[in-house]
């Protein structure tokens, strides 16, 4: 039986190769696409997944109300971790201190600035399951001058080799001994590390017991028989225990969470989280294409399948005749459909072979390979059975269901039915293709707007040098200095965080509000943070040397801060006092209020910040430049930065690109966005194709008649198009209030965001209903120059 259906099928593929090809491509690249986004959702749902205990484990949150939005902080005092464990003992079963941490690493007199180093609790490869090449998970921190490398890191320095017992410098100041080698960390793990080191060596130290002295992660693993919610209810008692005086004193309250580990990664960006995040509504966006665009496939060969129902009709009573049943007829055509899907997958699998290094390019990174994976192979069967199901059950119904004596008589008529059908299919294909051009036009829209909106501060050839490590810290004002004496520099200000960076909040009493708290995020600058910024002050003056007391007596603040503060004009916040109640609670008059500026992503409304002249809280220079001869100024800087630092590399950054990868996950949704519309209306295009190709096929008489009594080629060319342009316009109309209704929702993730006019949604539209128009007149032009004599002798 199946041999009889598959000799059927070949032939069946010989004698319609046009439609079969234009089948079988339609479903090869509708798959493709498929597998792709399949491998992609399939990583993002993995992240830290490979951790035996990772159910039970929990990250430690604290969470504080500032500026009327709640937020989670992931960052928290070393004391959290111990007493969590000892005042919960039979909840917490252990515990796991991480510090993330950037320090000069030397060997043989070769230095790199490491970036991922992590300082944690000696029993980091035992609570975490993380991969020990060599070393033993449990001992392997013990030693506080002890470390792990991984292994990419271990060739780095080491070459071929054996790295085990060989020491190598930190920040020139002490050494470390490799006691093992780690496996590289899987790209699905949020936590990122080359390098990990024992904090044991600073347990006697301050800031590992102060409470309020926030720069770590805590972990805790908790009792598989204690629910994450018992344990949050004592929380509040915790809270008060250790940090209720503290709260209290500085005006403000914080609360605890825990958040499971297996969330982190779709937790959110922000500011305060620097570990590696995803946007879950970013994959789900993605699986409702990848379904789309197969159901665009699927749709062509139903369309092309019921449109040459006809051309199969004798066949079909032939064997009606012969004793086949209804059931046999339809096996027939499934299975056709399955081996249609079954090559189209074969080929789809070839391609996205080919495919992976580019995609795994524009990613950013390896994706685990399919073909080492069993669910790989499931989606793949079961992509190939859904198609061949949901793509040929309509047809197969359709075909077995013919007359036979109307079929072997050859008067068989599909009926308005199957028209109209195939116009609901059509209307529904391009209704997707339309949609996906408007999400496209506003998405890239938006991004232009975000790209070019006036942040409120100059944001061009201003170069970020990170004061990270101990030479150029002790020698930033000469740094400074000497930049500043640079032709190629305008001006330079050294500051606790550029826009778009972490910026503290703090606590602070105003004299228009005495005694309440006030919680404000809090940048400390010198001189000439406004100047070098371009900020503009609204109120009052900026900070001057001409005013020596400026340096322990003032402070700038923001517009929104005016109201915050509990005044109504810029100018009458100039002249009052206000008081950092978390820092050194000394008074500071507000000298000035400059314009609101985005110091955060346009994602967030632009809140009230104080800008304070406080010395020593400075974490990076920010050099704005010249725009002539740029190559060869950063060559003088990194000269200057030498000398001050000599065996530290320079590394620098831009404030213009440091902006751009806030929205690095919509640009590539962006990007993403554009080529599977491009891809979605590529596989309905080849559809239309094949509808127009057979319409002409079956009027190849007709047009040579309407020619012969004279038609002329347009008239034709107009018979042969407006019925398939028809549900093309209607799935367009469609679309657009769609599309309208599922970008206003894209559009909240923005607080800042564009307009959205009539004429884009116009525009889409036209560009969708042209390129329909397009795809049909080639080949109805076609039909209609051919000549008259031949299409007489058809049929």
């Amino acid at each position: 039986m199946l041999k009889n259906y598959l000799l059927l099928a070949v032939k069946n593929f010989r004698k319609q190769k046009l439609f079969s090809l234009i089948n079988i491509l339609g479903l090869t690249v509708g798959i493709t696409c498929c597998l792709m986004i399949f491998l992609f959702i399939v990583s993002e749902f993995s992240y830290d997944n490979f951790h035996k205990n990772g159910d039970h484990i929990y990250r430690v949150m604290r969470v504080s109300q500032q500026s009327g939005t709640t937020k989670y902080i992931p960052w928290v005092s070393p004391p959290y971790a111990a007493a969590l464990h000892n005042d919960y003992p039979d909840a917490v079963q252990q515990t796991m201190r991480v510090s993330p941490r950037n320090d000069l690493i030397t060997y043989k007199n070769i230095s790199f600035n490491e970036k991922k180093i992590i300082s944690v609790d000696s029993n980091f490869f035992t609570f975490f399951s993380f991969t020990l090449l060599k070393g033993n998970p449990a001992t392997v921190l013990n030693d506080p001058s002890g470390m792990v490398m991984t292994e990419t890191t271990a060739k780095k320095y080491f070459g071929n080799e054996d790295p085990i017992g060989k020491e190598i410098e930190f920040n020139k100041e002490r050494r470390f001994k490799i006691t093992g080698i780690a496996k590289d960390v899987p790209v699905n793990s949020h936590l990122e590390f080359d390098m990990v080191i024992p904090n044991t060596r600073w347990h006697n130290t301050p800031f590992f017991n102060q409470w309020p002295n926030n720069g770590l992660y805590a972990y805790v693993q908790l009792n598989p028989a204690v629910k994450p919610e018992q344990l949050e209810k004592q929380f509040p008692a915790f809270m008060n225990k250790y940090m209720g005086a503290f709260c209290k004193a500085n005006g403000f309250k914080i609360d605890l969470t825990i958040k499971p580990l297996k969330g982190i990664y779709f937790e959110g960006e922000s500011p305060w989280d620097p570990v590696k995040h995803g946007n879950r509504k970013m994959v789900y966006i993605f699986m409702s294409i990848a379904v789309l665009i197969l159901v665009i496939a699927c749709i062509n060969f139903m369309n092309l399948a019921t449109a040459r129902a006809t051309d199969r009709s004798k066949e079909v009573g032939l064997r009606k005749v012969l004793g086949a049943v209804k059931k046999q007829l339809a096996s027939q055509f499934i299975f056709e459909s399955l081996l249609m899907a079954t090559i189209a997958a074969g080929l789809a699998s070839l391609t996205l072979k080919l495919l992976m290094p580019a995609y795994n390019n524009f990613l950013g990174y390896e994706l685990p390979s399919g073909w080492n994976n069993p669910w790989f192979y499931a989606c793949v069967a079961g992509i190939i059975l859904v198609v061949g199901v949901l793509a040929g059950s309509y047809p197969a119904l359709l075909m077995s269901s013919f007359s036979p004596i109307e079929s072997l008589k050859g008067k068989l008529r599909v009926g308005k039915g199957g028209a109209m059908f195939r116009k609901v299919l059509v209307v529904f294909q391009f209704g997707i293709s339309v949609l996906l051009i408007v999400c496209v036009t506003i998405v890239m829209k938006q991004m232009h707007y975000v790209r070019t909106a006036d942040l409120g501060f100059n944001k061009e050839q201003s170069m970020i040098v990170r004061l990270d490590n101990s030479a150029i810290w002790n020698n930033k004002e000469s740094f400074k200095n000497q930049l500043q004496a640079d032709k190629s520099v305008i001006n330079v200000s050294l500051m606790s965080g550029e826009p778009g960076g972490f910026h503290d909040g703090y606590g602070f009493e105003a004299e228009a509000k005495p005694g309440e708290k006030i919680m404000i995020n809090t940048e400390f600058a010198d001189f000439q943070y406004a100047g070098t910024l371009g900020l503009k002050i609204i109120a009052g003056r900026d900070f001057s040397p001409g005013y020596p007391t400026d340096s322990v007596q003032a402070v700038l603040i923001n517009r929104a801060a005016v109201e915050t503060l509990g005044y109504t004009t810029p100018e009458q916040a100039v002249g009052k006092w206000i008081k950092n109640i978390s820092a050194d609670s000394a008074r500071r008059t507000i000298v000035g209020v400059v314009e609101n500026y985005h110091f955060t992503s346009m994602k967030q409304v632009i809140g009230p910040l104080v800008i304070s002249t406080k010395k020593g809280d400075r974490r990076l220079a920010l050099v704005r430049l010249h725009t002539a001869q740029l190559q060869s100024a950063i060559e003088r800087i990194k000269k200057i930065y030498a000398a001050n630092a000599p065996d530290h590399p320079f590394e620098y950054d831009f404030l213009d690109e440091r902006f751009d990868r806030l929205y690095k996950a919509e640009t590539s949704q962006e990007t993403l966005l554009s080529i599977f519309s491009i891809i979605a209306i590529v596989i309905a295009c080849l559809g239309l194709f094949g509808l127009a190709s057979y319409t002409a096929i079956k009027r190849t008489r007709e047009i040579g008649v309407r020619k012969v009594l004279g038609s002329s080629v347009s008239n034709i060319v107009l018979l042969l198009t407006k019925d398939l342009l028809r549900p093309v316009l209607l799935g367009t109309l469609m679309a657009v209030p769609i599309g309208y209704l599922v970008m206003q929702q894209w559009l909240q993730g923005f607080v800042y965001r564009t307009d959205i006019h009539w004429w884009l949604f116009a525009m889409a539209a036209l560009i969708g209903v042209c390129i329909a128009v397009f795809t049909v007149s080639v080949q109805a032009i076609k039909a209609a120059l051919a000549n008259p004599v031949k299409s007489l002798r058809t049929e």
